[in-house]
């Protein structure tokens, strides 16, 4: 293998607990720091700062200003750090160093489009919020332009640039205009809580306003400038705007990383063999025995292991045994629609999950999709599955045939973050999104959507999730016939197929490793346990000699962890 001698970055993300405190106390959320879980889910090692002083307490070659005081003190210990050399990264903070750069603060702006062709994504991306800055002719300080945002629509209004970079003493101060974690969470969880119905589709292709509360209540996206149409006239919500914004927030840190000629290591979103994966559920709803004995057989016929979540009262006995000996994942089905007699309480999500676990023969349940996607509030959700052991749900996706594909922006699974009274803490809940449900479903999509669904996903490393009702596949041929389209193609496009469960365990367990350097001989340093090995470990090289593969718009070199030698000592490999 080729040495790598470089050093390892050190990057720090302050997220002032000062600050964060008086924003709680104020009733305002601090999304920023999400910027945490982004990190963390690729894998990239940081470190917490909870104090302004603590910058100047250790070398950071990179600072993240998550939640700060805007005030002279937090100005005046991040000036300093770029004189000394450090390079600062905002997003849309730092306001009160408009001035010293040159520059004249702006007007929030709630939701736009940011155009970063230059930065390689051909898409405009949707932005929830943003406070530019407006440069001027008179600044000391070099600054370097990147991107434009556009108010509203895609070709609205310029609203000045999406990235600004200045140059400060020997360091420097990289300012995005758009917020970014915040857009991300607003399109992963909602622009709120919700509390009543969603403003419906204008073409009637999507009735959110129905009277039932549900997850897509509270989208994010807009019905004219995020849907495209397939050949076949079906509309879907084609961008993953989440997971661009997080690829654009990862690469401009390695970008920064890599002009220092430092390295900064990630951990691959699946193990070695695999680039992407589909994921199939199935709710089972009327529970008639025959359409599970049917889709038990398609199962089969496709060679494939799915996630069954159970709806009270459920199949028959000897029907939960087949699953389990098939190999499926027996999952959860809360009900909480009124129509059929459920309610959205705490104790009744309980009664129905001790049902589950007794109809069932269960001692532990992993995985949960809520019914009809019914979802109220923010949080409420994701706290009675943590006390249950829930370590999965599902519950995110599309109620309607107009608002299927990337609804809620992602197709990566991801740790949702809790409403500020409860202190923005992280949900010890994987979120597992679906895409749309029942293809060719008589009064739903079509399947001409499962290919861009997958090309898309494939694009991002993600998840594919698709949905089918275990009666539609028994009752009506077409439906039965698109599942073995989906996996078809799927297979065809090199995806592996994993029940919720086992993403749930992979993404837990590629969490545990930590990177903690690369050694003077080129070896990864870690610490963690690898459980059945095939973590790939990818390290930007800020000396590239064309071998290597770009991730997030850099060159790195792949290296694959070896389970047989890890140890919780951090042993090199």
């Amino acid at each position: 293998m080729r040495i790598i001698k470089m050093k390892m970055a050190r990057v720090g993300v302050l997220l002032d607990q000062h600050a964060m405190e008086r924003r709680h106390r104020f009733g305002l959320n601090v999304f920023e720091a999400y910027v945490g879980e982004v990190l963390s889910h690729a894998g990239i090692p940081f470190h917490w700062l909870h104090h302004v002083n603590e910058i100047g307490q250790s070398e950071w070659d990179v600072l993240i200003v998550a939640c700060a005081e805007d005030d002279a003190e937090t100005a005046n210990a991040v000036w300093d750090y770029a004189l000394r050399g450090g390079i600062v990264i905002s997003y849309a903070g730092l306001n009160n160093l408009a001035g010293k750069l040159g520059c004249l603060e702006q007007p929030e702006l709630a939701v736009g489009y940011a155009d970063l062709a230059s930065r390689g994504q051909p898409q405009p991306i949707r932005w929830m919020r943003a406070k530019p800055w407006e440069t001027g002719s008179g600044s000391a300080f070099p600054v370097r332009k990147t991107g434009m945002l556009k108010k509203e629509s895609p070709f609205g209004e310029s609203a000045g640039s999406a990235l600004l970079q200045f140059q400060v003493g020997q360091g420097g101060i990289d300012r995005w205009s758009v917020n970014i974690p915040y857009s991300i969470v607003v399109f992963q969880q909602g622009t709120g809580p919700v509390l009543s119905d969603g403003v419906p589709a204008r073409d009637g292709s999507a009735n959110v306003d129905e009277g039932i509360l549900k997850a897509d209540d509270r989208c994010a996206m807009d019905w004219e400038w995020d849907r495209l149409r397939t050949e076949t006239g079906a509309p879907y919500f084609a961008y993953p705007y989440a997971d661009w914004w997080r690829e654009q927030l990862i690469g401009h840190l390695l970008q920064r990383v890599i002009s220092l000629g430092k390295t900064l290591p990630m951990i691959g979103y699946w193990p070695e063999g695999v680039s992407c994966v589909t994921t199939i559920s199935h709710d089972s709803d009327l529970n008639v025995d025959e359409s599970a004995e049917t889709t038990l057989q398609v199962l089969s016929e496709c060679g494939i292991r799915s996630t069954w979540c159970m709806l009270e009262p459920g199949f028959s006995p000897h029907i939960y045994e087949k699953v389990k000996q098939a190999g499926h994942e027996l999952a959860f089905h809360f009900n909480a629609l009124e129509m059929q007699g459920g309610k959205w309480t705490e104790e009744e999500f309980d009664r129905q999950f001790q049902w589950l676990k007794n109809a069932a023969g269960l001692a532990a349940v992993r995985s949960n999709k809520n019914h009809y996607t019914r979802f109220e509030g923010w949080g409420e959700l994701f706290e009675w599955c943590e006390k249950h052991g829930i370590q999965a749900d599902q519950t995110r996706g599309p109620s309607k045939r107009g608002n299927i594909g990337f609804l809620f922006g992602t197709c990566h699974p991801y740790f949702p973050i809790a409403w500020f009274d409860r202190k923005n803490r992280l949900y010890d809940v994987l979120e597992i999104s679906f895409l749309t449900q029942d293809l060719d479903h008589r009064s739903l999509a079509d399947s001409s959507v499962i290919v861009p669904f997958l090309e898309q996903v494939r694009k991002a490393e993600g998840a594919a999730h698709f949905l089918f009702h275990q009666i539609h596949i028994h009752q009506q041929p077409k439906v039965n016939q698109a599942i073995r389209s989906v996996v078809a193609e799927a297979r065809k496009k090199g995806f592996a197929f994993w029940t919720s469960a086992e993403i749930n365990d992979w993404e837990r367990r590629r969490r545990n490793i930590r990177i903690t350097g690369i050694s003077p001989d080129g070896q990864v340093e870690f610490q963690g346990e690898a459980g059945t090995g095939g973590v790939v470990v990818w390290v930007p090289e800020p000396f590239a000699s064309g071998q290597e593969e770009v991730r997030c718009g850099v060159p790195c070199k792949k290296i694959v962890l070896d389970a047989q030698r890890i140890r919780e000592t951090g042993e090199r490999v």
